[in-house]
Protein backbone atom coordinates (compact mmCIF):
# COMPACT_ATOMS: atom_id res chain seq x y z
CA UNK A 1 0.00 0.00 0.00
CA UNK A 2 1.19 3.50 -0.83
CA UNK A 3 2.79 5.63 1.87
CA UNK A 4 2.23 9.24 2.84
CA UNK A 5 5.34 11.19 3.88
CA UNK A 6 5.04 13.98 6.42
CA UNK A 7 7.91 16.35 7.15
CA UNK A 8 7.39 18.59 10.17
CA UNK A 9 9.70 21.57 10.78
CA UNK A 10 12.62 19.59 9.38
CA UNK A 11 15.95 21.39 9.81
CA UNK A 12 19.54 20.44 9.00
CA UNK A 13 22.54 22.49 10.04
CA UNK A 14 26.15 21.58 9.23
CA UNK A 15 29.18 22.86 11.12
CA UNK A 16 30.96 25.27 8.78
CA UNK A 17 34.42 23.93 9.63
CA UNK A 18 33.93 20.16 9.94
CA UNK A 19 30.93 19.67 7.66
CA UNK A 20 29.30 17.56 10.37
CA UNK A 21 25.96 18.10 12.03
CA UNK A 22 25.79 21.10 14.31
CA UNK A 23 23.06 22.37 16.58
CA UNK A 24 24.27 25.97 16.81
CA UNK A 25 26.05 27.98 14.11
CA UNK A 26 27.27 26.84 10.72
CA UNK A 27 25.53 26.27 7.41
CA UNK A 28 21.76 25.95 7.44
CA UNK A 29 21.12 23.48 4.60
CA UNK A 30 17.42 22.81 5.26
CA UNK A 31 15.38 25.41 7.13
CA UNK A 32 12.16 24.32 8.91
CA UNK A 33 10.59 22.44 6.02
CA UNK A 34 7.01 21.29 6.58
CA UNK A 35 5.56 19.24 3.75
CA UNK A 36 3.09 16.41 3.06
CA UNK A 37 3.69 14.08 0.10
CA UNK A 38 0.56 12.10 -0.73
CA UNK A 39 0.40 8.30 -1.20
CA UNK A 40 1.27 7.25 -4.75
CA UNK A 41 2.39 10.76 -5.70
CA UNK A 42 5.46 11.41 -7.85
CA UNK A 43 6.75 14.47 -6.02
CA UNK A 44 9.69 16.59 -7.23
CA UNK A 45 12.16 18.64 -5.20
CA UNK A 46 13.42 21.28 -7.62
CA UNK A 47 15.98 24.02 -7.17
CA UNK A 48 19.47 25.29 -7.98
CA UNK A 49 22.67 23.72 -6.65
CA UNK A 50 23.05 24.22 -2.90
CA UNK A 51 19.36 24.86 -2.24
CA UNK A 52 19.01 21.86 0.13
CA UNK A 53 17.04 19.45 -2.06
CA UNK A 54 19.53 16.55 -1.90
CA UNK A 55 20.04 17.03 1.85
CA UNK A 56 16.26 16.83 2.27
CA UNK A 57 16.08 13.63 0.20
CA UNK A 58 18.91 12.03 2.17
CA UNK A 59 17.17 12.82 5.45
CA UNK A 60 14.08 11.01 4.14
CA UNK A 61 16.32 8.09 3.17
CA UNK A 62 18.06 8.04 6.56
CA UNK A 63 21.56 8.78 5.26
CA UNK A 64 21.62 12.12 7.13
CA UNK A 65 20.08 12.78 10.53
CA UNK A 66 18.12 16.03 10.91
CA UNK A 67 19.18 18.64 13.44
CA UNK A 68 15.55 19.00 14.44
CA UNK A 69 12.07 18.16 13.19
CA UNK A 70 10.24 14.95 12.38
CA UNK A 71 9.76 12.52 9.47
CA UNK A 72 6.63 10.34 9.50
CA UNK A 73 5.59 7.52 7.13
CA UNK A 74 1.82 6.87 7.14
CA UNK A 75 -0.02 4.06 5.32
CA UNK A 76 -3.65 3.92 4.19
CA UNK A 77 -4.57 1.47 6.98
CA UNK A 78 -3.88 4.23 9.49
CA UNK A 79 -0.53 2.99 10.77
CA UNK A 80 2.18 5.58 11.37
CA UNK A 81 5.95 5.25 11.76
CA UNK A 82 8.29 7.90 13.08
CA UNK A 83 11.41 7.26 10.99
CA UNK A 84 13.26 10.47 11.92
CA UNK A 85 16.26 8.67 13.41
CA UNK A 86 15.62 5.17 12.05
CA UNK A 87 18.57 3.59 10.16
CA UNK A 88 18.17 3.45 6.34
CA UNK A 89 17.79 -0.36 6.26
CA UNK A 90 14.81 -0.14 8.66
CA UNK A 91 12.81 2.36 6.59
CA UNK A 92 12.08 0.18 3.54
CA UNK A 93 12.98 2.90 1.05
CA UNK A 94 14.49 2.27 -2.37
CA UNK A 95 17.16 4.67 -3.62
CA UNK A 96 18.22 5.38 -7.20
CA UNK A 97 21.52 7.28 -7.30
CA UNK A 98 22.88 9.68 -9.88
CA UNK A 99 25.91 7.41 -10.46
CA UNK A 100 23.83 4.16 -10.70
CA UNK A 101 26.18 2.52 -8.11
CA UNK A 102 26.09 -0.92 -9.79
CA UNK A 103 28.59 -3.63 -8.81
CA UNK A 104 30.80 -4.10 -11.93
CA UNK A 105 31.69 -7.75 -11.12
CA UNK A 106 28.04 -8.82 -10.76
CA UNK A 107 25.52 -9.61 -13.48
CA UNK A 108 22.39 -7.54 -13.93
CA UNK A 109 20.35 -10.16 -12.06
CA UNK A 110 22.87 -10.29 -9.20
CA UNK A 111 22.86 -6.49 -8.90
CA UNK A 112 19.07 -6.40 -8.77
CA UNK A 113 18.94 -9.21 -6.21
CA UNK A 114 21.56 -7.73 -3.87
CA UNK A 115 19.01 -6.11 -1.58
CA UNK A 116 17.10 -9.38 -1.32
CA UNK A 117 20.25 -11.20 -0.18
CA UNK A 118 20.59 -8.75 2.71
CA UNK A 119 16.95 -9.41 3.61
CA UNK A 120 17.50 -13.21 3.48
CA UNK A 121 14.71 -13.78 0.94
CA UNK A 122 14.33 -17.43 -0.12
CA UNK A 123 15.87 -18.57 -3.42
CA UNK A 124 12.64 -19.10 -5.38
CA UNK A 125 10.98 -15.89 -4.20
CA UNK A 126 14.20 -14.01 -4.86
CA UNK A 127 14.30 -15.25 -8.47
CA UNK A 128 10.64 -14.43 -9.00
CA UNK A 129 11.09 -10.90 -7.69
CA UNK A 130 14.22 -10.32 -9.79
CA UNK A 131 12.37 -11.47 -12.91
CA UNK A 132 9.40 -9.25 -12.06
CA UNK A 133 11.55 -6.16 -11.41
CA UNK A 134 13.54 -6.62 -14.63
CA UNK A 135 10.33 -7.09 -16.61
CA UNK A 136 8.92 -3.82 -15.20
CA UNK A 137 11.93 -1.89 -16.52
CA UNK A 138 12.07 -3.98 -19.72
CA UNK A 139 15.53 -5.38 -18.96
CA UNK A 140 14.69 -9.09 -18.49
CA UNK A 141 16.60 -10.02 -21.69
CA UNK A 142 19.81 -8.61 -20.18
CA UNK A 143 19.82 -10.49 -16.86
CA UNK A 144 23.12 -12.31 -17.54
CA UNK A 145 25.08 -9.27 -18.71
CA UNK A 146 27.56 -7.20 -16.69
CA UNK A 147 27.03 -3.44 -16.22
CA UNK A 148 29.94 -2.57 -18.55
CA UNK A 149 28.06 -4.34 -21.35
CA UNK A 150 25.11 -1.95 -21.02
CA UNK A 151 24.45 1.59 -22.21
CA UNK A 152 23.94 4.40 -19.72
CA UNK A 153 20.17 4.23 -20.12
CA UNK A 154 20.17 0.47 -19.58
CA UNK A 155 22.30 0.83 -16.44
CA UNK A 156 19.81 3.36 -15.09
CA UNK A 157 16.97 0.90 -15.68
CA UNK A 158 18.88 -1.74 -13.74
CA UNK A 159 19.42 0.70 -10.87
CA UNK A 160 15.68 1.38 -10.89
CA UNK A 161 14.88 -2.36 -10.86
CA UNK A 162 17.23 -2.84 -7.91
CA UNK A 163 15.33 -0.17 -5.98
CA UNK A 164 11.93 -1.66 -6.89
CA UNK A 165 12.75 -5.33 -6.18
CA UNK A 166 12.61 -4.85 -2.40
CA UNK A 167 9.04 -3.53 -2.77
CA UNK A 168 9.81 -0.28 -0.96
CA UNK A 169 7.27 1.93 0.76
CA UNK A 170 8.95 4.97 -0.79
CA UNK A 171 11.13 5.34 -3.91
CA UNK A 172 13.79 8.05 -3.74
CA UNK A 173 15.53 9.30 -6.91
CA UNK A 174 18.57 11.58 -6.73
CA UNK A 175 19.03 13.25 -10.16
CA UNK A 176 18.88 9.83 -11.86
CA UNK A 177 19.03 11.16 -15.43
CA UNK A 178 21.72 13.81 -15.10
CA UNK A 179 24.50 11.61 -16.55
CA UNK A 180 22.57 10.78 -19.73
CA UNK A 181 22.45 12.64 -23.03
CA UNK A 182 19.45 14.85 -23.83
CA UNK A 183 17.71 12.37 -26.16
CA UNK A 184 17.95 9.51 -23.66
CA UNK A 185 16.79 11.75 -20.81
CA UNK A 186 13.66 12.58 -22.78
CA UNK A 187 12.97 8.91 -23.47
CA UNK A 188 13.41 7.83 -19.85
CA UNK A 189 11.27 10.60 -18.33
CA UNK A 190 8.00 9.03 -19.38
CA UNK A 191 9.36 5.56 -18.63
CA UNK A 192 10.22 6.38 -15.01
CA UNK A 193 6.84 8.01 -14.50
CA UNK A 194 5.08 4.96 -15.99
CA UNK A 195 7.01 2.59 -13.74
CA UNK A 196 6.24 4.59 -10.59
CA UNK A 197 2.56 4.87 -11.45
CA UNK A 198 2.22 1.18 -12.41
CA UNK A 199 3.83 0.20 -9.12
CA UNK A 200 1.54 2.59 -7.19
CA UNK A 201 4.53 3.76 -5.21
CA UNK A 202 5.20 7.12 -3.55
CA UNK A 203 8.20 8.69 -5.29
CA UNK A 204 10.39 11.63 -4.30
CA UNK A 205 12.59 12.86 -7.14
CA UNK A 206 15.39 15.45 -6.85
CA UNK A 207 16.43 17.47 -9.89
CA UNK A 208 17.66 20.89 -10.98
CA UNK A 209 16.18 20.33 -14.46
CA UNK A 210 12.98 22.33 -14.85
CA UNK A 211 11.78 20.35 -17.88
CA UNK A 212 12.11 17.07 -15.99
CA UNK A 213 10.00 18.39 -13.16
CA UNK A 214 7.36 20.02 -15.37
CA UNK A 215 6.96 16.95 -17.61
CA UNK A 216 6.98 14.21 -14.94
CA UNK A 217 5.73 15.45 -11.58
CA UNK A 218 2.32 15.30 -9.97
CA UNK A 219 3.46 18.18 -7.78
CA UNK A 220 6.66 20.20 -7.43
CA UNK A 221 8.32 21.94 -4.50
CA UNK A 222 10.75 24.71 -5.50
CA UNK A 223 13.50 25.26 -2.91
CA UNK A 224 15.80 28.21 -2.39
CA UNK A 225 18.35 28.62 0.42
CA UNK A 226 16.98 25.63 2.33
CA UNK A 227 13.36 26.76 2.28
CA UNK A 228 10.36 25.74 0.20
CA UNK A 229 9.30 28.73 -1.87
CA UNK A 230 6.26 27.22 -3.59
CA UNK A 231 4.48 23.86 -3.87
CA UNK A 232 2.06 23.31 -6.73
CA UNK A 233 1.11 21.27 -9.78
CA UNK A 234 3.60 21.84 -12.63
CA UNK A 235 1.30 23.68 -15.06
CA UNK A 236 -0.10 25.94 -12.37
CA UNK A 237 3.34 26.74 -10.97
CA UNK A 238 4.64 27.66 -14.43
CA UNK A 239 1.65 29.89 -15.20
CA UNK A 240 1.19 31.22 -11.66
CA UNK A 241 4.60 31.56 -10.01
CA UNK A 242 4.47 32.97 -6.51
CA UNK A 243 7.44 35.31 -6.85
CA UNK A 244 10.35 36.42 -9.04
CA UNK A 245 12.60 33.50 -8.06
CA UNK A 246 10.08 30.86 -9.14
CA UNK A 247 9.14 32.75 -12.32
CA UNK A 248 12.77 32.99 -13.46
CA UNK A 249 13.82 29.52 -12.32
CA UNK A 250 11.07 27.71 -14.24
CA UNK A 251 11.91 29.28 -17.60
CA UNK A 252 12.40 32.46 -19.58
CA UNK A 253 10.14 35.34 -18.69
CA UNK A 254 9.82 39.07 -19.25
CA UNK A 255 9.90 40.88 -15.90
CA UNK A 256 8.96 44.55 -15.62
CA UNK A 257 8.56 46.88 -12.64
CA UNK A 258 4.93 47.97 -12.45
CA UNK A 259 2.31 49.78 -10.37
CA UNK A 260 -1.19 48.56 -9.63
CA UNK A 261 -3.46 51.46 -10.60
CA UNK A 262 -6.96 49.96 -10.49
CA UNK A 263 -9.13 46.87 -10.39
CA UNK A 264 -10.79 45.43 -13.50
CA UNK A 265 -13.63 43.31 -12.18
CA UNK A 266 -13.45 40.86 -9.29
CA UNK A 267 -10.29 38.98 -10.27
CA UNK A 268 -8.32 41.31 -12.59
CA UNK A 269 -6.13 44.33 -11.90
CA UNK A 270 -4.75 47.07 -14.12
CA UNK A 271 -1.01 47.70 -13.96
CA UNK A 272 1.10 50.48 -15.39
CA UNK A 273 4.38 49.17 -16.86
CA UNK A 274 7.14 50.46 -19.09
CA UNK A 275 5.58 48.55 -22.01
CA UNK A 276 2.19 50.16 -21.41
CA UNK A 277 -0.96 49.67 -19.35
CA UNK A 278 -1.93 46.00 -19.02
CA UNK A 279 -4.84 44.05 -17.55
CA UNK A 280 -3.63 41.14 -15.43
CA UNK A 281 -5.62 38.10 -14.29
CA UNK A 282 -2.82 36.41 -12.36
CA UNK A 283 -2.04 38.00 -9.00
CA UNK A 284 0.34 36.30 -6.55
CA UNK A 285 -1.11 35.68 -3.09
CA UNK A 286 1.88 37.61 -1.74
CA UNK A 287 0.59 40.80 -3.40
CA UNK A 288 -1.75 42.88 -1.25
CA UNK A 289 -3.88 44.58 -3.89
CA UNK A 290 -5.94 46.63 -1.45
CA UNK A 291 -2.83 48.01 0.22
CA UNK A 292 -1.26 48.80 -3.15
CA UNK A 293 -4.34 50.79 -4.12
CA UNK A 294 -4.60 52.59 -0.78
CA UNK A 295 -2.61 55.78 -1.23
CA UNK A 296 -2.98 56.50 2.50
CA UNK A 297 -1.18 53.31 3.55
CA UNK A 298 2.24 54.14 5.09
CA UNK A 299 4.46 52.23 2.63
CA UNK A 300 2.04 51.46 -0.19
CA UNK A 301 3.48 52.71 -3.47
CA UNK A 302 1.66 50.13 -5.59
CA UNK A 303 5.03 48.73 -6.66
CA UNK A 304 5.01 45.19 -8.04
CA UNK A 305 6.61 43.12 -10.79
CA UNK A 306 4.84 41.83 -13.87
CA UNK A 307 5.84 38.50 -15.46
CA UNK A 308 4.97 37.62 -19.07
CA UNK A 309 6.30 34.42 -20.66
CA UNK A 310 7.79 34.93 -24.18
CA UNK A 311 5.48 32.28 -25.68
CA UNK A 312 2.44 34.14 -24.30
CA UNK A 313 3.20 37.19 -26.49
CA UNK A 314 1.56 36.99 -29.91
CA UNK A 315 1.16 39.17 -32.96
CA UNK A 316 -2.11 41.03 -32.42
CA UNK A 317 -4.32 43.82 -33.74
CA UNK A 318 -4.09 47.51 -32.71
CA UNK A 319 -7.54 47.52 -31.10
CA UNK A 320 -7.16 44.34 -29.05
CA UNK A 321 -6.67 43.90 -25.29
CA UNK A 322 -3.17 44.42 -23.87
CA UNK A 323 -1.65 45.55 -27.17
CA UNK A 324 1.87 46.94 -27.54
CA UNK A 325 3.47 48.63 -30.53
CA UNK A 326 6.94 47.31 -31.23
CA UNK A 327 9.81 47.10 -33.68
CA UNK A 328 11.90 43.94 -34.10
CA UNK A 329 15.49 44.39 -32.96
CA UNK A 330 16.67 40.77 -33.35
CA UNK A 331 15.17 37.62 -34.85
CA UNK A 332 16.58 34.12 -34.32
CA UNK A 333 15.21 31.07 -36.14
CA UNK A 334 15.23 28.01 -33.85
CA UNK A 335 13.38 25.45 -35.95
CA UNK A 336 10.15 24.85 -34.07
CA UNK A 337 10.08 28.45 -32.84
CA UNK A 338 11.47 31.87 -33.68
CA UNK A 339 12.79 34.09 -30.89
CA UNK A 340 12.39 37.84 -31.21
CA UNK A 341 13.71 40.77 -29.23
CA UNK A 342 11.28 43.61 -29.82
CA UNK A 343 11.62 47.24 -28.72
CA UNK A 344 8.32 48.50 -27.38
CA UNK A 345 7.50 52.15 -28.01
CA UNK A 346 4.57 54.60 -27.96
CA UNK A 347 1.82 55.01 -30.53
CA UNK A 348 2.16 53.17 -33.83
CA UNK A 349 5.83 53.96 -34.27
CA UNK A 350 7.28 50.97 -32.45
CA UNK A 351 10.75 51.16 -30.95
CA UNK A 352 13.29 53.70 -32.04
CA UNK A 353 16.29 53.11 -29.81
CA UNK A 354 18.02 50.72 -27.46
CA UNK A 355 16.97 52.76 -24.44
CA UNK A 356 13.39 51.59 -25.01
CA UNK A 357 12.12 48.54 -23.14
CA UNK A 358 12.74 45.20 -24.86
CA UNK A 359 10.33 42.31 -24.90
CA UNK A 360 11.26 38.66 -25.57
CA UNK A 361 8.80 36.97 -27.89
CA UNK A 362 8.66 33.27 -28.83
CA UNK A 363 6.75 32.82 -32.09
CA UNK A 364 5.36 29.28 -31.99
CA UNK A 365 4.85 29.47 -35.75
CA UNK A 366 8.29 30.54 -37.05
CA UNK A 367 6.89 30.62 -40.59
CA UNK A 368 5.23 33.92 -39.69
CA UNK A 369 8.68 35.46 -39.70
CA UNK A 370 9.71 38.86 -38.44
CA UNK A 371 12.75 40.66 -39.81
CA UNK A 372 14.83 43.19 -37.86
CA UNK A 373 13.32 46.65 -38.23
CA UNK A 374 9.80 45.32 -38.90
CA UNK A 375 6.99 47.05 -37.00
CA UNK A 376 4.58 44.79 -35.13
CA UNK A 377 1.56 45.04 -32.90
CA UNK A 378 2.01 42.59 -30.05
CA UNK A 379 -0.64 41.40 -27.63
CA UNK A 380 -0.86 39.24 -24.51
CA UNK A 381 -3.93 37.70 -22.90
CA UNK A 382 -4.72 39.01 -19.39
CA UNK A 383 -4.55 35.44 -18.10
CA UNK A 384 -0.85 35.38 -19.09
CA UNK A 385 0.05 38.58 -17.23
CA UNK A 386 1.14 37.67 -13.69
CA UNK A 387 1.59 40.23 -10.91
CA UNK A 388 4.34 39.38 -8.42
CA UNK A 389 5.67 41.06 -5.27
CA UNK A 390 8.61 43.33 -5.96
CA UNK A 391 11.95 42.43 -4.44
CA UNK A 392 10.85 39.15 -2.82
CA UNK A 393 12.76 35.96 -3.69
Amino acid sequence: MATQIQLQDLTKRFDSTTGKSGAGGGTLAVDRVTLTIQPGELFFLLGPSGCGKTTLLRMIAGFIEPTSGQILFKTSDGSERDVTFLPPNKRNTGMVFQSYALWPHMTVAQNVGFGLDIRSVGAQEKQNRINEALAIVQMDAYAARKPNQLSGGQQQRVALARALVIKPDVLLLDEPLSNLDAKLRNELRSEIRRICKDAGITGVYVTHDQKEALSMADRVAVLNAGRIVQVDEPARMYRRPRNKFVAEFLGETNLFPARIVDRAGDSHVIVETKVGRLIAAGVSKDVDVERALDAAAPDADGGVLVSVRPEAVRIGTPNGTNTMFAKVRESTYLGETAQLIAEVGPGGEGGSGRDLPALKVALLNPGLGAAPGQALTLAVDPDDVVVLPRGRT
